[in-house]
């Protein structure tokens, strides 16, 4: 994988106060992309390895954001998260493996018309300071939500390292349950939607108790 890149605008850069920006974005079901967070993609699609190619070629920025539906083209979830190219591995036949860095989560305000074979929108990101340090959970808080993750876990059969998951501050270990668990695309949507970490949190416990629940009575998923 090749070196990092520097970024060449500062996260606080002025653009993110304005009311609107154009935005390319990827649009994939199910994968939340939150500030000072990395989520690994691989790029195969044509339309997806042009953006990659765009972005490169301009601020390595692409705008994560999830579909409401399956048909094409999807219509839009309102909010996402911009990321950062922050690694690219070029692959001989012209995929791409990248790796996003969260800045700052947008709302759309309208989808633009354009030539490119992705899509754009124009972009706000006015309503949220995602570029401040969250503020640390309630002892209460982050017990609960660790207890409630390992009984999830049980009940999936999933191993984790509990002492590594222990270490992680409040911020990684919310967002990287939310990252990876099994739920729908609307419960991710709410997950990427609340107001802080501490909301957020509220939110996991709640989808994981009902998930395990669901999974007790019949099998079930919240999928």
């Amino acid at each position: 994988m090749a070196d990092p890149a520097t970024d060449p605008v500062p996260d606080d850069d002025p653009a993110f106060r304005r009311p609107g920006n154009r935005l390319s974005i990827f649009p994939l079901a199910g994968a939340l992309l939150f500030p000072r967070m990395q989520l690994p993609l691989h790029i195969f699609e044509p339309r997806y390895r042009a953006l990659v190619a765009d972005a490169m070629a301009r601020d390595r920025r692409i705008g994560m954001i999830q579909p409401r539906g399956a048909t094409e083209p999807p219509p839009l979830y309102d909010v996402g998260c911009v990321g950062r190219i922050a690694h690219v591995e070029a692959l001989a036949d012209g995929r791409f493996n990248i790796l996003l860095e969260g800045l700052t989560r947008f709302r759309v305000v309208r989808e633009l018309q354009v030539s490119t074979p992705f899509r754009q929108v124009e972009a706000r990101f006015d309503e949220w300071r995602d570029s401040e340090d969250a503020d640390p959970l309630a002892l209460i808080q982050r017990a609960e939500i660790e207890r409630e993750a390992r009984r999830f876990a049980e009940a999936r059969g999933y191993a984790v390292d509990w002492e590594s998951v222990a270490r992680l501050d409040d911020e990684a270990l919310v967002n990287g349950i939310a990252q990876i668990a099994p739920f729908d695309p609307a419960a991710k949507q709410a997950l990427i939607e609340a107001d802080d970490i501490a909301q957020r949190a509220d939110l996991l416990v709640q989808f994981m108790q009902f998930a395990r629940l669901s999974d007790d009575d019949d099998g079930g998923t919240l999928q």
